[in-house]
């Protein structure tokens, strides 16, 4: 093999220069810069192009990865973002904060040869970046208007996916959302060190100048009743999330100084913007922070009680660290950042007289379970306390449908989780004709790159839906 033939052995694989860890922790801002000198180019090379792209289908939205990383690799940044559009509608996005290393690049073929996978995620991050920069626009393929309208509910990743997608049809889109700001969780459940919010306001102004129309703060079922929505517009796609938080039913939850994952996180992105609107975010300074629990969302407290001026963090989880549900490449920088991990110890108890003093903990060993997955067990007698002054609960979140939702007779499973699809029903179609759905109020908490697929695919089914309307009339 040739350095002239296989690019990977002579370009290693190399992320975007992180920003040192004593300067990060002390502001906000993303941690990792865009790549500069022909880097991108570089990179883009290394992909071997190998048949049968494992990348595109280890993404949920089969991006057309190989196709424009060479585009990238030829100089071609318009036309590589043109090609990621065509299956996301949010690429800056998922560039920033999907776990590519359990997906796209945890399936590129130099990474089973253990060469290193191609830095995927960062090049369709920069590629879109400085397309946008340049003044490129995704196309609208000159779609003359409808008269169609279509109401979204919620203004997440699921609601902007399908969003693009229908205005970009000719079709009228009004988003709604009870926030001040756009993005959901995009904007006010993930840190700004992970994706700055303006980020997000750049891909409002791109949805805005194709002429969706966004009516922030408002409130369905409060300000505007959801049958007014079904009455007044030709479809409705649901896009409400996951926000009820799981309570592990610890005793001294209760105690004042134990918060919530996502209340904290909106708090403190709030502080940030300049809001005053919501709960008022805990002072951390000085204090000893607990966090229980091991996914992406307890990395996002971690990570956010050090900037905050927390003197200890500590990230406590039942399993061991490979059997930890959070991206790696988090627990890597929240360790680099000075988070203590314990692993193996469940939470029994939050003790504290009138304010939180420790966390009751049991050490677990890990025994074999029918899902293939480890279950955790306690060890008898090994109890211990570790002191606290703020505990973070980080266990996950449930999906909570409105109460609307049971009121137009839209059918929901045990867990609260909006059903779609099924016999005779097109996909994130609901019970109600006229309704689809989609994201993490249909999923659960999951990923926000499987939120964009459901908007995306959601659109295709109205656009599909209203078609055959107008055929009919």
């Amino acid at each position: 093999m040739s350095e002239k033939t296989f690019p990977f052995l002579k370009f290693h694989r190399a992320l975007p220069q992180t920003v040192p860890v004593a300067i990060r922790v002390l502001g906000n801002g993303e941690i990792h810069g865009g790549f500069v000198n022909g880097d991108a180019s570089d990179q883009s090379a290394r992909c071997i192009d190998c048949g049968n792209p494992y990348c595109s289908w280890g993404c949920p939205l089969a991006n057309r990865i190989p196709q424009w990383l060479q585009l990238v690799r030829d100089g071609r940044i318009e036309d590589a973002a043109s090609l990621m559009h065509e299956t996301n509608p949010l690429p800056e996005i998922c560039g920033r904060v999907c776990p590519q290393d359990r997906l796209c690049e945890g399936a590129c073929t130099l990474e089973e040869g253990g060469f290193g996978a191609v830095t995927i995620g960062s090049v369709e991050r920069w590629v879109t970046d400085e397309a946008l920069r340049r003044g490129w626009r995704p196309s609208m393929h000159t779609q003359e208007r409808t008269g169609q309208r279509v109401a979204i509910v919620g203004a997440g990743p699921a609601g902007l996916s399908a969003a693009d997608r229908l205005i970009r049809a000719g079709i009228a889109v009004d988003v709604f959302d009870r926030y001040e700001e756009i993005g959901g969780l995009l904007t006010f459940g993930i840190p700004s060190f992970k994706l700055e919010k303006s980020v997000v306001r750049q891909r409002r102004q791109v949805l805005e100048e194709f002429g969706v129309q966004f009516r922030l703060g408002i409130e369905i079922g409060r300000d505007i009743a959801f049958s007014t929505l079904v009455q007044d517009y030709d479809a409705v796609f649901v896009a409400t999330g996951a926000y009820t938080s799981v309570d592990a039913q610890l005793p001294g939850r209760e105690l004042p100084g134990v918060h919530s994952a996502l209340p904290f996180l909106v708090a403190n992105t709030r502080r940030l913007l300049g809001s005053d609107v919501g709960e008022a975010l805990p002072d951390l300074a000085g204090k000893r922070v607990v966090v229980l629990g091991g996914g992406d969302t307890a990395m996002d407290c971690v990570r956010s009680s050090i900037r905050l001026g927390a003197a200890r963090v500590a990230c406590v989880y039942r399993r061991d660290e490979g059997n930890m549900p959070g991206s790696r490449r988090e627990v890597k920088y929240a360790r680099e950042e000075g988070v203590e991990f314990v692993f193996q110890r469940q939470p029994l108890a939050i003790q504290g007289e009138g304010r939180v003093e420790s966390v009751r903990l049991a050490q677990t060993e890990l025994v074999a379970d029918s899902s293939g997955r480890p279950a955790s067990r306690n060890v008898a007698g090994s109890e211990r306390d570790m002191p606290a002054d703020i505990v973070i609960e980080a266990f996950g979140f449930l999906a909570s449908p409105p109460d609307w939702c049971i009121a137009q007779g839209i059918a929901t499973d045990r867990q609260g989780r909006i059903l779609v699809g099924g016999p005779g029903r097109a996909a994130q179609q609901t019970s109600h004709a006229k309704v689809f759905a989609g994201g993490d109020t249909v999923r659960g908490a999951d990923l926000v790159v499987r939120a964009v697929l459901d908007g995306r695919e959601a659109a295709r089914s109205i656009l599909a839906q209203l078609q055959a309307v107008t055929a009919s009339t």
